[in-house]
């Protein structure tokens, strides 16, 4: 009995000192913003330099972003550096790492609104961003050119269904 006692204590304490590995976290992000192969390479550069994530795969098609992260840490920090480029996704409701809802935006109906640090490379990048713009009611107009992240909205619309419509159609913008 005591051999059977001292090599259960041993395993438990073996068991109990190794390292805990938390299970790797699959992420399949939907409607980011690729209107072209630059669009995909940025996304694919930016998933590529956060600790903690591997097997990054985009698909510009179908508008997808793939990848493999350490944990649910390194997946929220994978959502962050893409915000921080200006790039938004769906997460398919997930509890454990979200786009955070960092724009500003007060929801309230608005004349004009300033957005600012969304991804807009080019030239489809703008006719993208007034693709997901145009269902807004009262949106009558924007500025958005091509190479510059910041863009005035005017009309008489909600100031959140804006941003939310910017965030569907793959931008993370912030407001003036």
């Amino acid at each position: 009995m005591t051999k059977f006692a001292t090599m259960t204590a041993a395993v438990c304490a073996l068991v109990w000192a190794a390292p805990s590995r938390a299970a790797e976290t699959k992420v399949e992000l939907k409607n980011v913003h690729m209107c072209c192969g630059g669009c995909a390479k940025e996304v694919a550069k930016i998933l590529g330099q956060v600790e903690g994530v591997t097997g990054v795969a985009v698909d510009q098609k179908t508008t997808t972003a793939r990848f493999t992260a350490a944990d649910a840490k390194a997946a929220q920090r994978a959502l962050d550096a893409l915000a921080s480029g200006g790039f938004h996704g769906d997460t398919g409701g997930s509890k454990e790492f979200a786009f955070k809802d960092d724009s500003g935006v007060k929801p309230g109906k608005v004349k004009s609104l300033t957005v600012t640090g969304f991804h807009n490379s080019c030239g489809g990048c703008v006719a993208s961003f007034r693709d997901a713009i145009k269902g807004v009611k009262g949106v009558t107009g924007d500025n958005a050119k091509a190479k510059v992240g910041t863009a005035e909205v005017t009309g008489e619309f909600d100031a959140a269904e804006l941003v939310e419509a910017l965030n569907k159609g793959g931008f993370h913008v912030k407001v003036k």
